[in-house]
């Protein structure tokens, strides 16, 4: 399983108007190659009367599924700089769709390809950038005697807490990086001089903004 990727954060568009044309950039998630063509459907039933609805997507841990297509335009003029924008920027599991409403001047091979690969960077800056860190959701069990120490430390750390549970023992659960579990677990023997009871169910997956 993959630990940190860059994908975008939400659904969003963005337009710019170049010669007359309406390019329209819409950007989504997509972890399975389903969620993409759903998505790109949807662009073309809200857009039904676009001159072109031009796609492109990649999606999986390798980038093992890449497809770009240019509906209707020159071969290689607009799903293929929209596939690109998205390998320049390191993004996966991300879908793009290009509207375009053709205003009457042509653009030409060269202007098409700038055109779809600034609406594609203008749709991508609209979603948002975000990197998703792998995490184990530890559960650290403790004497209530340890409890004021141990949630003002851990809220001081930067380990994300999810939540505190009260019954014989306190819980606390804890967002920690795999990358850094050895790192946690020693910090919190040490802590609790060995006290605390600590275990991991499993792994989920955290959202950061990226600038």
């Amino acid at each position: 399983m993959r630990e940190n990727y860059i994908t975008v954060g939400a659904s969003a568009s963005a337009e710019i108007l170049i010669n007359k044309s309406r390019f329209i950039g819409h950007a989504a998630r997509a972890e399975t190659e389903e969620e993409a063509i759903a998505f790109i459907n949807s662009i073309k039933q809200l857009h039904r009367q676009a001159t072109h609805n031009c796609s492109a997507y990649i999606i999986g841990e390798h980038d093992s599924i890449q497809k770009a297509n240019d509906d209707g335009e020159p071969s290689g003029t607009a799903g293929v700089p929209m596939l690109e924008v998205l390998k320049k920027q390191g993004l996966k599991d991300t879908v793009l769709v290009t509207t375009r409403y053709y205003g009457g001047i042509k653009l030409g091979g060269g202007g098409l390809i700038r055109a779809y690969g600034k609406s594609a960077t203008e749709a991508i800056a609209a979603a948002g950038i975000i990197e998703r860190r792998l995490h184990y959701l530890m559960q650290v069990s403790i004497d209530y005697t340890w409890l004021g120490k141990m949630e003002n430390e851990v809220r001081q750390s930067g380990y994300p807490l999810a939540g505190i549970e009260y019954s014989d023992f306190v819980e606390l659960s804890i967002h920690v990086p795999i990358e850094k579990e050895r790192e946690f677990n020693s910090w919190m023997n040490e802590m609790t001089n060995g006290q605390a009871k600590i275990s991991s169910e499993k792994t989920e997956f955290l959202e950061f903004p990226l600038p």
